[in-house]
């Protein structure tokens, strides 16, 4: 294993003593920096399109990627703090948006989902070519997820990207969504629902009968959702033929370019019992006690969000390369 690692782990702050608060906290009331982002449309090879927000630094300084989570976007408090940080060096970077995330609804009858490595490698290709240094790449949540079923997929084929980063990856999607169905947790996923069925709708007025309108309406959890929605759209069988098939746990020995994998234990989305114990050995597993789901504030009341791309940062930094 090649940790590349010399950084202390994190430690939430004492004012923010639980995984709720951990991930609640920093989504919401933790001030976001402010980035320049210049966005381009992509036409995609089906005809749909997606939107790709850049932040531009010095020729041959390195390029960094972010995929976004479920609904989330380049206005996502991780997306931002990432991003005012790549900027912040000089370097170069891209938040490409899932279908229909950056604010349009997509074209095409599909949306987005957590184990698009076609997806992935398309983008990942397009942007590897603008790239004149070092290519790196990190996925939060769905996009983590997504991210390292890519790199376990495409094996060596994946060494187009140096060093890659996967933050709070619900990397077994079955027990994520049933962390999700339940209690207190039923809070995220009626955020979740609360996005996803208006977009749905929508859908259905540019493909009707797409899928059962009234089945969508009483969904009640992402079990239900994926089951009507995600799993037939994306050529799945239904949800647990979804959740298993795109669950990145199967194939995180397969990996051959640096990961960092960071989850929390106390992570809402992934309790820490659930979290994989193996990887190959250029993976390092970092699973710190606290955090949340995307938390990791540090400071004073509101706190910073500045802990996180610092990390991420530094790993890829001095993380070694494949063939390095």
């Amino acid at each position: 294993m090649n940790p590349a690692d010399d950084r202390p782990g994190y430690r939430a702050p004492r004012w923010l003593p639980n995984g709720h608060l951990q991930t609640i906290v920093p989504a919401t009331f933790t001030p976001k920096p402010k980035v320049a982002f210049r966005r381009e449309r992509w036409d995609t090879p089906d005809g749909d399109f997606i939107d790709v927000d850049f932040v531009d630094g010095a020729p041959g300084q390195p390029f960094v990627v972010l995929f976004h989570g479920l609904e989330g976007s380049s206005d996502s408090h991780y997306a931002r703090s990432l991003m005012a940080a790549v900027a912040a060096l000089g370097w170069s970077g891209a938040v490409p948006h899932f279908r229909g995330c950056s604010g349009e609804l997509n074209r095409a009858a599909r949306f987005y989902h957590s184990g698009d490595a076609a997806e992935l490698d398309w983008i990942l290709r397009r942007l590897r070519a603008r790239a004149g240094g070092k290519f790196f790449v990190a996925g939060v949540s769905l996009g983590g997820n997504a991210l390292l079923r890519w790199l376990g997929e495409s094996q060596h084929q994946a060494e187009i990207v140096d060093i890659a980063c996967a933050v709070s990856a619900p990397m077994d999607l079955a027990r994520g969504g049933e962390s999700l169905s339940s209690g207190f947790n039923m809070l995220y996923t009626r955020m979740f629902l609360r996005s996803m069925k208006p977009k749905c709708l929508a859908k259905l007025e540019h493909f009707p009968g797409l899928f059962d309108r009234d089945a969508l309406l009483s969904a009640r959890n992402l079990y239900e959702f994926d089951n009507i929605v995600t799993a037939p759209l994306h050529g799945f069988r239904d949800t647990d033929d979804y959740w298993d098939r795109a669950s990145a746990k199967h194939i995180l020995n397969d990996i051959t370019v640096p990961t960092l994998v960071l989850n929390a234990r106390n992570d809402p989305f992934m309790p820490g019992i659930h979290l994989p114990q193996e990887a190959a050995s250029c993976v390092v597993l970092e699973y710190p006690e606290t955090g949340g789901h995307v938390g990791f504030a540090v400071g004073a009341p509101p706190g910073r969000i500045d802990w996180l791309p610092r990390r991420l940062l530094h790993f890829f930094e001095h993380a070694r390369p494949a063939g390095g």
